[in-house]
């Protein structure tokens, strides 16, 4: 090969890797579309007893948390037995299920979010990188149940 055909050949392949970076910039908003009409489709299933009386069991309303944010839970007006979480911008559709703990598990429908009530608080977890988002929530309802408990503590 001579010097002109190794240019050729080293333009050629730099066009090739500028038209491919192109394309996967301009195949990213597709992806983004794709993906948010793939959350809109998510499939959502009819709630069963268990269900429907561990949802009437939620704390609904809003939780003070750590750091001045808060979270609130209302019940869900398009699907009966499941509660809409709200955390910053973000509105996650949950199914209420109850541990053998007694915890309140709230199970994000699409996977991203748990949300877990105790006696005493409550934490948002992102299930997909297992880290906590919030925590340290404190309903009123777990506010009283935390100071029945230092009660009874100081007491015994």
């Amino acid at each position: 090969m001579n010097k002109t055909s190794i240019r050729a050949a080293g333009l050629a392949l730099a066009v090739l890797l500028v038209c491919a970076g192109l394309a996967q910039a301009q195949s990213s908003p597709a992806k983004k579309k794709d993906k948010a009409a793939a959350a809109s489709q998510t499939v959502v299933a009819q709630a069963s007893p268990e269900q429907l009386a561990a949802a009437d069991m939620v704390l609904l309303g809003t939780s003070q948390c750590e750091f001045n944010q808060s979270v609130d839970v209302i019940r869900s007006e398009k699907h009966p037995g499941y509660v809409d979480l709200r955390h910053g911008k973000r509105t996650y559709l949950m199914k209420p299920v109850l541990s053998s703990t007694g915890a309140m598990r709230l199970e994000d429908v699409r996977g991203e979010a748990l949300y877990i009530q105790i006696a005493n608080k409550s934490m948002l977890l992102n299930t997909r990188t297992g880290q906590r988002m919030v925590d340290e929530c404190v309903h009123e309802r777990q506010r009283a149940t935390s100071g029945s408990m230092r009660a009874a503590a100081l007491i015994n």
